[in-house]
């Protein structure tokens, strides 16, 4: 009798879980963003370079977390004089501030989808952004034996926020470069070996 509800008991008891780490892809991963060009297309470009880490345990979202580093200096908008001028002091100014970086503080789900909110440093200012999460996938296993998760996501920013305020005014009216951002990092993510818990002999 007293096994038996013993037994019970237990099932009662929700499934100890706990966050799986990963480590970010930078060979996989980058960071993309468009902006709107003279009020009439949208310029997009991408820093091919990021680094950093994820946390992730799907029942317990409180205890997942991401870090992300993003090589500033790896800009690419395929144009060689756009670049050097993203580049520059006017916008990224990455001779002083060559990474940004986002870390989150919280993630959650709102009307079913998973939001991501945190800090985003840009050219030395942090600010809280919220960010639309497409993912994280199922595991899958490479040709390697390592076990690997991709997502995405997304935020709407405005540039002036971070301190990028160039700008220049068209003769028709209006401005070269639009203030609204859509940044994207899209990510794909290793896992890491668990270690060991074996007495060393």
């Amino acid at each position: 009798m007293k096994t038996q509800l013993i037994t019970s008991l237990l099932l009662l008891v929700p499934a100890t879980t706990w966050a799986v780490d990963y480590q970010i892809d930078p060979a996989h991963s980058a960071a993309q963003f468009a902006v709107r060009h003279m009020m009439i297309s949208n310029v997009k470009g991408e820093f091919t370079k990021v680094s950093g880490k994820v946390s992730f345990d799907p029942q317990n979202l409180a205890a997942s977390s991401v870090e992300a580093v993003i090589d500033a200096t790896s800009l690419s908008t395929r144009e060689t004089q756009r670049d050097t001028h993203l580049k520059s002091p006017d916008f990224f100014d990455v001779a002083k501030f060559p990474t940004l970086t986002f870390k989150s503080k919280q993630i959650y789900r709102a009307n079913g989808q998973l939001m991501m909110k945190g800090d985003l440093t840009m050219r030395g200012v942090t600010k809280e952004v919220v960010m639309t999460v497409d993912g994280p996938t199922a595991e899958i296993k490479d040709p390697y034996g390592n076990l690997r998760i991709g997502a995405s996501a997304t935020a709407h920013v405005n540039r002036k926020d971070w301190g990028l305020n160039w700008n220049g005014a068209l003769e028709a009216g209006g401005v070269v470069v639009g203030d609204e951002v859509t940044i994207t990092i899209d990510m794909e993510a290793m896992r890491k070996p668990e270690k060991s818990t074996s007495a060393a002999k």
